[in-house]
């Protein structure tokens, strides 16, 4: 895979295709809105989903975790789909994710659908955290820089042959909003309200590819350019 390199308050960032942000100075990997357990959510309301998103997610991430050895792993808040979520982990991903979060300086933010510390995980929780004048935070809310998720950004561009929709990050001169990185996640478009207002001088999309990012102006539809 190729990330893509951004540049914010004067820190070097790589965008990776798989919807992760990696500081290499740092040996941060950071990723938003992983959702876990949102198929069980979903269960005890009555909408039977195969209950493997935790499973999916967990892959993912321990990928990227082989792939960049970090030494901090920072998840941007709605890491669990309801406050509940830890308590219904199946038995193995319990395990699984008790040790990822153990053998790394894990920190949990905190987000809307996850208000309280994960219950039975190592690691430490906040409502924010800041490093080298970077504050991360689950929704975006300062003057920034700022790195923050929640609003799960997708866009769509068209090509020749078709029109394609994919999960995106979003980059502008003082904030970068992060993907959904979760397996049940949905999404909302780049040109929606409540994301454009956070980019009132414009910035850029990056289209998560399968090896790659396709980058683009906001608000360019035509063309598409590798990042």
């Amino acid at each position: 895979m190729t990330a893509a390199p951004i540049h914010l308050a004067g820190n070097r960032l790589m965008l990776d295709p798989a919807g992760a942000l990696w500081w290499p100075e740092r040996k941060l990997l950071a990723v938003a809105d992983l959702h876990l357990e949102k198929g069980s959510a979903s269960a005890l309301k009555g909408n039977l989903v195969p209950p493997w998103d935790t499973r999916a997610t967990l892959d993912r991430l321990a990928l990227l975790i082989r792939r960049y050895t970090p030494r901090t792993i920072l998840a941007l808040g709605d890491s669990f789909h309801d406050a509940d979520g830890a308590n219904r982990l199946m038995p193995a991903d319990a395990t699984r994710l008790r040790a990822i979060a153990a053998s790394h300086e894990f920190i949990w933010l905190l987000g809307n659908h996850d208000p309280l510390p994960p219950d039975g995980l190592p690691g430490t929780t906040a409502e924010w955290w800041e490093a080298s004048g970077v504050v991360f935070r689950h929704q975006a809310g300062g003057a920034g820089p700022e790195i923050c998720g929640h609003h799960h950004p997708k866009a769509s561009i068209t090509t020749r042959a078709q029109t394609i929709t994919r999960p995106c990050f979003v980059s502008g001169p003082q904030r970068l909003m992060l993907p959904a990185f979760g397996a049940y996640t949905g999404g909302l478009d780049v040109r929606h309200p409540a994301i454009a207002k956070l980019f009132p001088r414009g910035g850029r999309a990056f289209l998560l590819g399968k090896e790659r990012l396709f980058a683009f102006t906001l608000g360019q539809s035509a063309a598409m350019q590798s990042g």
